[in-house]
């Protein structure tokens, strides 16, 4: 006889159970909470999270959705408890994906003249348009080699010693709200990528700066502001998703496109991607 209870069973410590638990308490959801929720019973929540029951497929899909989890963790919770993944992670230039891609490389040109690129969950940069690349080129052709080489990485670009952050004149204002952005976000979907990128930049971080409350965060829309040379640039971004996407890599990609924030930076950006 057996006499491990719900809260002990081994088995709860791991596999399904604990993708389950987790993310409920990342979600900040009693049993009772997400049992209302999601229309299934709170002793039916109970016994899933502790092992004494076995989830089915639509069960794990159900949950799954009512607690908003990524669609690359959906598929985790599916492996866990014994069926196959549901959703494809196609690149972007896979053929099935053209309407997808078409889409991304359609807003980020009609964004021009200003900058706008397309990230991954660690915010990778997979797509940009010329003026981002323009915005890059300012700082030098070498910008990237500089914090790291890799892949582009915007957080990189943003809190590496040798990239964007020294040009920035109010970083003791935008620099909290980014990075808390990027912990949030991280946290919000299970961003273990994101989260790497954060630990290996937090050493050169002053985190006295960078957890300090600004007044400024009281405004609708932070504009982070740049001086490169004799040049004065200052843009807001405004960030947008793919609300019903069933594809991982769509699922994960976010449009952040910039705007400029006075009159000068909208004049410069006309400038800089007139043709010749």
């Amino acid at each position: 006889m057996s006499l491990s209870t719900p809260e002990t069973r081994p088995e709860a410590d791991f596999g399904f159970p604990r993708h389950l638990r987790d993310w409920r308490r990342k979600r900040r959801l009693s049993q009772l909470d997400l049992a209302l929720a999601s229309g299934v019973s709170q002793r039916h929540v109970s016994f899933l999270e502790s092992g004494r029951a076995n989830p089915s497929r639509n069960m794990i899909l159900q949950l799954s959705e009512t607690l908003d989890v990524p669609l690359r963790d959906r598929n985790a919770w599916l492996t866990a408890a014994g069926f196959a993944p549901v959703f494809r992670t196609r690149p972007l230039d896979d053929p099935q994906m053209g309407q997808v891609l078409a889409a991304v490389q359609m807003m980020l040109s009609a964004h021009e003249p200003f900058p706008a690129i397309a990230l991954d969950r660690a915010w990778n940069v997979t797509l940009s348009n010329r003026p981002f690349d323009l915005l890059g080129a300012m700082l030098g052709d070498d910008i990237w080699a500089r914090i790291g080489g890799g892949p582009r990485n915007l957080m990189r670009l943003m809190f590496h010693p040798q990239g964007i952050r020294p040009f920035v004149t109010n970083w003791s204002a935008v620099g909290p709200l980014m990075w808390r952005r990027a912990c949030r976000e991280a946290e919000a979907l299970g961003g273990l990528e994101m989260q790497a990128v954060l630990d290996d930049l937090a050493p050169h971080q002053d985190f006295d700066v960078l957890w300090s409350a600004a007044d400024a965060a009281l405004v609708p829309v932070m504009p982070f502001q740049m001086e490169v040379g004799d040049l004065k640039i200052s843009m807001f971004a405004v960030v947008a998703t793919f609300g019903t996407a069933q594809d991982v890599t769509a699922d994960e990609l976010r449009i952040e496109t910039l705007f400029p924030a006075d009159a000068e930076t909208e004049a410069l950006f006309r400038r800089a991607t007139k043709p010749s």
